[in-house]
């Protein structure tokens, strides 16, 4: 003022965007209440409508994925069209993938909310960045193949499938229960779980695509007469085909392909028949039990044959195995 006089103090003007440490600062604990009433309340809100989110879009995959089974496989699940395989990896893609999104955007809002200056974190963001460029090659190697196995429809969920991996080793074997762009779980025929990471595959065997074939080799004694054993062969084929049970699963009446090998005392006769997708095994326990009887029916044995002491290999094998235990029975 002109007449000298002093003015009244001005109030200090609280900033814009209060953090927990601001008001610390501060030593108010009316400020840390107004923190924990603005700030925090909306960021604990903006957390807990991304649960709700995330929960919802996990909900309407699985939702989806129970559709496309149902329509596609009428109650079994191994029988399926390639489309319904491919839709129901590409949902289960999608599904993880948008749940990614929700949780990425959610730490965003929540950083703003707080008041952490996100350009700030640009800096230190491009050196972990670089960090987990080298660190994380693998996980990006994954999803990358992921991202073509699923494009390409190399196997999708219900696919029997044989994979091997980098390194070599025996393949992971088994029903695909779930493809994701990181990962392959595989169901063995055991009952256990394998887990194979997408960028570790060197090559993939589809057992159950379009259709599948199953394989019998039967070995019968080299003295038996191996035009009539295809022609049992081939009536136990021409009644499994005709068989109730057993017709839905063969694609067309299995067929005798004649001898497969030769050995010293064996001969291998070879049937096959084209089946369903992933109904080959079943085929092909009930073709081997279907031959085994009617070949006992016509007196064929499947063991070698006898010497001319009437003792087969196998039971001077275990003669021989006695004779050096000493006579241990």
């Amino acid at each position: 003022m002109a007449d000298g006089g002093s003015e009244p103090a001005a109030e200090p003007v609280a900033p814009a965007h209060w953090t927990v440490m601001d008001a610390l600062a501060e030593g108010s604990l009316s400020d840390v209440q107004d923190w924990l009433r603005g700030p925090a309340l909306q960021a604990l809100l903006i957390v807990f409508g991304a649960v709700l989110l995330a929960r919802l879009v996990s909900w309407a995959g699985n939702r989806i994925t129970s559709r496309i089974d149902a329509a596609a496989t009428g109650g079994d699940s191994l029988v399926r069209s390639e489309a319904a395989k491919h839709r129901h990896s590409l949902t289960q893609v999608i599904t993880w993938s948008l749940i990614v999104l929700i949780w990425s955007v959610t730490v965003i809002f929540v950083l703003q909310t707080l008041g952490v200056p996100i350009t700030g974190l640009v800096a230190p963001a491009t050196v972990l960045g670089v960090g987990l460029g080298f660190g994380a090659q693998r996980v990006v190697g994954d999803v990358l193949a992921g991202f073509f196995l699923i494009t390409e429809r190399q196997y999708g969920f219900g696919d029997v499938v044989s994979i091997a991996v980098v390194g070599g080793g025996d393949p992971a074997a088994g029903t695909v229960e779930d493809v994701t762009l990181r990962i392959t779980r595989l169901r063995s025929q055991n009952g256990e779980v394998v887990t194979v990471p997408n960028g570790q595959i060197v090559k993939v065997t589809n057992l159950s695509r379009d259709w599948a074939r199953a394989v019998v080799d039967v070995p019968v004694p080299a003295t038996s007469d191996v035009n009539r054993v295809q022609d049992v062969l081939r009536e136990v084929g021409r009644q499994a085909f005709g068989d109730e049970r057993l017709h839905p699963l063969l694609l067309d009446e299995p067929s005798v392909m004649g001898v497969e090998s030769l050995g010293l005392d064996e001969v291998n006769v070879r049937v096959v028949a084209r089946t369903l997708p992933g109904k080959q095994f079943d085929v092909s326990r009930d073709l081997r039990a279907r031959v085994a009887l009617a070949l006992s029916r016509e007196g064929v044995t499947l063991r070698a044959p006898s010497g001319p002491d009437g003792t087969s290999p196998h039971d001077e094998a275990l003669a021989e195995d006695r004779a050096r235990s000493g006579g241990a029975a």
